[in-house]
């Protein structure tokens, strides 16, 4: 006897019990029907700062540059002297203004075991100078960085002549933007009474 072609996956499979036929395929989508994505999946810009893209568009500088550098030494046996120096900058501005984009999603790295043996109001003030003590690095951080800028205004780069003072006015902002960052998420947690610290408390004894 000839079988009849299969018609693919989405063919419902039966089971007889008796006079009664069950259905027992599995919820899938009808032949032909289009597969959509969820609104999950939908991108929404208003996430990223000013800091994400603006290290977005010096990590595509840096990768242009080393690529440029990696072409011209190994591909036509020609380097450009500059292309090394100028990715260690970026490097440099990728590194401090990125920073400020972790400062304001707090995704540094904190040391979050202690809190799972604390009270709720310990930890919270611990929490909370952590803020204080973060602020008053950052701060003393853009202070640094802006008389090391003020003196390195004399010093010309190696390869093209430019003052250093521009790599290290990227270093004052980046930590201009970590301290603003810094009190806006301390502000944050003090208004709410918790912090991504204190919640490791809850979350952690869980997992």
């Amino acid at each position: 006897m000839k079988c009849p072609p299969f018609r693919g996956i989405h063919r419902a499979r039966t089971k007889h019990t008796g006079s009664a036929v069950t259905n027992i395929s599995p919820n899938l989508p009808e032949e032909g029907s289009p597969i959509t994505g969820s609104p999950d999946d939908d991108v929404d810009l208003r996430q990223y700062g000013p800091e994400d893209w603006i290290t977005f568009a010096f990590f595509w500088a840096l990768a242009i540059i080393v690529f440029l550098q990696f072409f011209t030494r190994y591909v036509l046996n020609d380097s450009l002297a500059w292309t090394e120096e100028i990715a260690r900058y970026l490097l440099i501005c990728v590194t401090f203004i990125g920073a400020a984009a972790a400062v304001r999603r707090n995704t540094h790295i904190h040391v979050e075991f202690i809190y799972l043996f604390l009270p709720r109001r310990l930890g919270f003030a611990l929490s909370t100078a952590v803020d204080i003590l973060r602020i008053i690095f950052f701060g003393v951080g853009t202070w640094l960085a802006w008389q090391v800028m003020d003196v390195m205004r004399f010093q010309r780069m190696v390869v093209i002549d430019w003052p250093m003072s521009y790599v290290y006015a990227v270093v004052f902002l980046g930590f201009a933007a970590m301290t603003l960052r810094a009190i806006q998420v301390a502000v944050r947690h003090w208004r709410a009474g918790s912090s991504d610290l204190t919640r490791v408390a809850a979350e952690g004894r869980h997992q």
